[in-house]
């Protein structure tokens, strides 16, 4: 049985009731995004070229600040066409593929924080042995493992989409394709793909959290073993930039998820603005915590700069 190639397209919404506004609303969009791209590729391109940066900690972060971009750049087009040119329509496909990277791109980046925290466990709880564990080896089968999760997860629920039959409404309620948002329009049976994606958020947000909290007692109990105050101060200040990306992200799934389930008598706009913010909100922040917080990073920013 061949997929669905049916030709009808989907209709993208940007901002119910606020149509007219599209234009304005598209330049505090726009200066996110560039601030986004530059953020994140700018702390990629430190992280390459600064050689104190090769370590496993920053190896971490320049993954995240991928995943972050890739995000970003998955939701850009469909999002700044439809606000400055009311470019509604998306074929079939590239919506199937659109929320392929952004669901598939999201555990992944779940999956990347829970490796972060485990980097900083070893160092902290195991500090000797921190080189001969998290080996550049190490680090990069970590990183396939994260991304191989994160990619071929998303293939059960994603493909069934293909070959849906799609006879009602066209029209999504947001300005990117989300599964959630293409299944309710398959006239089909649709019971795996309100099931499965319930089962994954179970095994990867909701493990990984808990994963996270677990390592961060375990770290909190080897730093008040430490003697010395100041010790104690500088371990945990390392930590300070992940608790902050982790708390930034966890709190926007918490938010939508919130939102999606109770929310159902707020009004529209609410639920498409905590999803923008659900996308856009972390990759802008990580990139600025990690400026905030790292020294090693604020002298590159110093250096690039500098007047020579």
């Amino acid at each position: 049985m061949w997929p669905n190639t049916s030709a009808v397209p989907f209709l993208l919404t940007g901002f119910p009731g606020l149509e007219a506004a599209h234009h304005w609303i598209s330049i505090p969009f726009f200066a996110v995004y560039i601030s986004v791209v530059l953020g994140n590729g700018t702390l990629l391109y430190f992280i390459k070229d600064d050689r104190s940066l090769h370590e496993p900690m920053y190896y971490f972060l320049a993954m995240l600040a991928a995943t972050d971009l890739m995000v970003t750049l998955t939701t850009m087009p469909t999002v700044m066409g439809l606000l400055w040119g009311n470019h509604r329509e998306i074929s079939p496909g590239a919506c199937f593929l659109q929320a392929y990277f952004i669901h598939s791109l999201s555990i992944v980046e779940s999956g990347i924080l829970l490796a972060m925290a485990y980097d900083r466990f070893i160092a902290i709880c195991t500090p000797l042995r921190y080189s001969s564990i998290l080996t550049d080896n190490q680090v990069m089968k970590i990183g396939l493992g994260v991304l191989m999760r994160g990619f071929l997860s998303l293939l059960p629920p994603i493909l069934p989409l293909c070959w849906f039959p799609y006879c009602h409404s066209h029209v999504l309620s947001h300005a990117f394709c989300l599964h959630q948002d293409v299944m309710k329009l398959a006239c089909a049976d649709i019971t795996f793909n309100r099931v499965y994606p319930i089962i994954l958020v179970a095994l990867t947000f909701f493990l990984d959290a808990l994963m996270i909290f677990i390592s961060y007692i375990l770290i909190l109990k080897t730093v008040m073993g430490i003697a010395s105050g100041e010790e104690q101060a500088k371990a945990l200040n390392t930590c300070v930039s992940h608790i902050s990306c982790v708390l930034v992200f966890y709190i926007t799934v918490i938010g939508l998820t919130f939102i999606h389930r109770f929310g159902t008598h707020a009004p529209q706009v609410v639920h498409v603005t905590m999803s923008y913010i659900y996308f856009l909100f972390p990759p802008f922040m990580n990139p600025l915590i990690y400026s905030i917080k790292t020294k090693q990073i604020q002298r590159n920013i110093f250096r690039l700069f500098s007047v020579h």
